[in-house]
């Protein structure tokens, strides 16, 4: 009963240390280790905890084949973790950037997308007389109605695929000051001419500046490239009016994109729009909208990174268990001559647990070093509903931070009961094994 106390109370420890370890921020790490350094520097007990430590470790190059197991486990979890997290984090980014302050997007009321919004023409004209709209020199509503539908393609690698096509008036461009032509020129209204995103002409076949692509059973022509820098990069682009021709949209629009006067005029607007009997619709910033959007799958992605993680990770714990207990008992004789000296528990625990987690750190700055130089800025497609967009993969330092604290917590894991079997180890016990 004694036993089972002991180490049930040594799992409530193990859970609650891990609990504070991962909420830590880096400031509060760097305050650890810096009383860790102060402990071992200051006390006798951290003096022996040193020496015992600097012992295990110079006895390592015999024991290269167990240790690399640890290393590499862990450099394994880091790796794959970073690199999924790292996808979410792309992803979002590639969304959100398109967001800005002062841009308005109006759906239909109840639509979370503008694949599920339906706008008709006297919507789209209340809406561009509603105040805090922002207006070009000549008087004329900054107001762009934009109208989404999909389109099949063939990629550059072989395979059909959907990119997003999408039918914008004049005043797109004047409402995304971030969106530049790279080469060609903009379309002319009302004829079957396209303007196709960095992404997409990097992905899709028959997308040169001069070709001719059918889309929606018309030819179009492709007379420019754009770079913005976010999710539009992955679009084609056209009068909105031929589309809506073409696929049979009459004179509609799925959203209407709106430059407002001021960001503080976003709430006069809204409130406007929402007091008209005339309108049903959803308003949001471009901001707060494409964050809406991207959120679902990053997070359905950072879900995903932290169960595979949790499932590799427990596979580096065992094998780390499995490593420092070998270690421990191969180091029996040792540890228990050093308690005969007069090395208590404490520091025979802490040197067990700082040779493991070094091996942890090490295995963690392998794994995190890996996916900064692979897949940083990698890339790469995913689905948005049903048509593909092209991202980077984005390897933050708060990710690879991330990575390390994983692989800190394994170690810690992994050494702790290795690390109070050595203390508890029995003197004279240990020193008749062979």
């Amino acid at each position: 009963m004694k036993s089972f106390l002991f180490h049930l109370g040594l799992l409530v420890l193990m859970a609650l240390v891990l609990a504070i370890w991962m909420a830590l921020p880096w400031a509060g790490t760097l305050a650890l280790v810096a009383l860790l350094a102060l402990w071992m520097a200051a006390t006798r007990s951290g003096r022996q905890a040193g020496a015992v430590t600097a012992v295990g470790l110079g006895t390592l190059r015999g024991r290269l084949g167990s240790s690399s197991v640890i290393v590499i486990g862990i450099a394994g979890v880091v790796g794959v973790l970073v690199a999924l997290l790292a996808m979410g984090e792309g992803f979002r980014a590639t969304l959100q950037s398109g967001g800005r302050d002062d841009t308005a997007i109006v759906l239909r009321g109840g639509s979370v997308a503008e694949t599920q919004s339906v706008l008709l023409h006297d919507d789209i004209v209340a809406i561009a007389q509603a105040p805090g709209v922002a207006r070009d020199a000549s008087g004329k509503p900054l107001v762009s109605g934009e109208l989404v539908v999909d389109a099949s393609v063939h990629e550059k690698a072989g395979g059909d695929a959907n990119a997003q096509l999408r039918g914008v008036d004049d005043t797109a461009w004047t409402l995304r000051p971030d969106l530049k032509l790279i080469a060609g020129r903009r379309f002319k209204p009302g004829l079957h001419e396209l303007v196709v995103g960095q992404g997409a002409h990097r992905q899709f076949a028959g997308l040169d500046v001069g070709d001719v692509v059918r889309l929606g059973r018309e030819d179009w022509r492709v007379v420019g490239v754009f770079a913005s820098g976010d999710a539009y990069d992955s679009e084609l682009w056209a009068d909105r009016q031929t589309v809506a021709a073409i696929y049979r949209r009459g004179d509609s629009a799925e959203s209407v994109l709106v430059k407002l006067a001021t960001p503080d005029a976003y709430t006069g607007f809204k409130t406007a729009l929402a007091g008209d009997p005339r309108l049903k619709v959803e308003v949001a910033t471009t901001r707060e909208f494409f964050a809406r959007q991207s959120e679902s799958l990053a997070r359905v992605i950072r879900a995903v990174g932290i169960v595979v993680g949790t499932i590799m990770g427990l596979g580096a714990v065992f094998g780390a268990l499995n490593c420092m207990f070998a270690a421990v008992a191969g180091r029996a004789r040792e540890i228990a001559t050093l308690r005969a000296l007069g090395f208590r528990g404490g520091p025979v625990v802490a040197s067990v647990m700082l040779e493991t987690m070094a091996l942890a750190l090490l295995g963690g700055l392998i794994g995190a070093a890996f996916v900064w130089l692979l897949f940083d800025g990698y890339r790469a497609s995913t689905l948005q509903g049903f048509t593909d967009v092209m991202f980077r993969f984005a390897v933050t330092p708060a990710l690879m931070w991330t990575g390390l604290k994983w692989a800190l917590a394994i170690g810690f894991i992994g050494g702790l009961f290795p690390a109070v079997r050595a203390a508890r180890l029995s003197v004279t016990a240990a020193l008749r094994e062979l």
